[in-house]
């Protein structure tokens, strides 16, 4: 028990010398690296659900990563001149993730995440205008403009937010997860999450309830690396994260999410498990995100450039799977040129959209609160919901 007793008479808050070189050392590794599975090397394009996409297929999840990328690169641009306000929490590095991930759901699949929604958003098939007028807070967007970057939602599209408490969504993953039980439909709740929300006690109890009642919950950590501007081996202790799961009896893996075929294929197994089973399963899918936490966050202090460009250069998805699909004779430089045009007039129409649409009327702000308030004729409680209200 001695290492206990180090560093002893550090002040509230300090770190200790020993714990702050051994973080500062770990730091790239963490966040490149952290976890690796043992599948490096391997190629997920022989596995059965990557053998069944057809080229076309294959081309539409290309361009479904560079419509990702394309739309927050205009998203960011559109913040620096002063038309988004509050957060904005990019996407960039980990396209193949979202969009591998939801390339398997079917019909009674949900999908679920955090803030950094973007990419989800637009993989489940949300459009960039809708999107984009979001952002801009504007009457057109998605949540009609009072949701702004964190709070994307397409109940038609079975996508749930967009949740800006950390660790929020893991409950309510499991409770759409719950719903599908109960409804007796062969489905599953894809929760994501980042590496930070493993440290959440609703995980936690999220994780007991899937194990105990046997839920079809499927939850993806998204291993950037860095939780905001702590890396990992600052905030987290063990290693794997997923590893976690075992207290629950919980299976779990780790992949690598610059892969896409990595992605659709450990996806697959998990979304498996819950329909044919209703089991849960955890995912860590090891990322990364070429810009900081949020706009907001400067990005200098705790990682240095040499370590994004060295990610950009060996482990870009979007570039590694361009590789393949041209290796594979799917793909053309031509045709790679013309699907990134494409998304860049998508993305700058989005923004013209945007701009050109109308604010939410201040008439409209309770409205989409409270079921109760936008059906009065049907309304079962009594006394004022709104303290405005006379």
């Amino acid at each position: 028990m001695e290492g206990l007793h180090h560093d002893t008479n550090l002040e509230p808050g300090e770190v200790s010398d020993s714990i702050s070189e051994k973080a500062d050392t770990a730091a790239v590794e963490i966040s490149a690296d952290s976890a690796m599975p043992s599948s490096e090397g391997v190629d997920f394009a022989t596995e059965p659900i990557n053998q069944s996409l057809t080229d076309a297929d294959k081309i539409d999840l290309y361009e479904q990563m560079v419509r990702i990328r394309r739309f927050e690169e205009r998203s960011l641009r559109a913040y620096q001149q002063g038309h988004i306000g509050g957060f904005l929490h990019l996407y960039i590095g980990q396209e193949a993730v979202a969009v591998g991930s939801v390339s398997i759901l079917g019909d009674h699949d949900h999908v679920i995440t955090a803030y950094r929604d973007h990419g989800h958003a637009l993989a489940v098939g949300m459009n960039m205008d809708e999107c984009m007028a979001e952002l801009y807070g504007k009457k057109t967007g998605c949540s009609k403009g009072k949701g702004g970057s964190m709070h994307f939602f397409a109940p038609d599209k079975n996508f749930w937010g967009g949740h800006g408490i950390v660790g929020g969504q893991t409950p309510l993953g499991l409770g759409i997860a719950y719903a599908l039980k109960h409804q007796k439909k062969q489905g599953s709740c894809l929760c994501f999450m980042g590496d930070g929300a493993t440290n959440q006690g609703p995980f936690y109890e999220s994780l007991n309830l899937a194990a105990l009642w046997e839920l079809p919950v499927v939850y993806v950590i998204e291993n950037n690396g860095y939780s905001m501007g702590t890396a990992e081996a600052r905030h987290s202790a063990g290693d794997p994260l997923a590893r976690r799961a075992d207290s629950f009896d919980i299976s779990w893996e780790v992949a690598h999410g610059h892969d896409l075929y990595e992605v659709r294929k450990v996806v697959q197994d998990a979304v498996s498990r819950a329909h044919e089973s209703s089991k849960p399963s955890v995912l860590e899918i090891v990322t990364y995100r070429y810009r900081g936490h949020s706009v907001a966050d400067p990005d200098q202090t705790y990682r240095s450039k040499e370590e994004i460009e060295e990610y950009k250069k060996s482990k870009d998805p979007i570039n590694l799977f361009r590789d393949k699909l041209e290796k594979e004779g799917v793909l053309s430089e031509e045709k790679a040129q013309e699907i990134d045009k494409r998304a860049k007039d998508e993305a700058g129409a989005s923004a013209e959209f945007a701009t050109a649409s109308p604010y939410p009327d201040p008439q409209e702000l309770m409205d989409d609160v409270y079921w109760e308030t936008d059906n009065p004729e049907q309304r079962t409680s009594e006394g004022r919901i709104f303290f405005e209200q006379p």
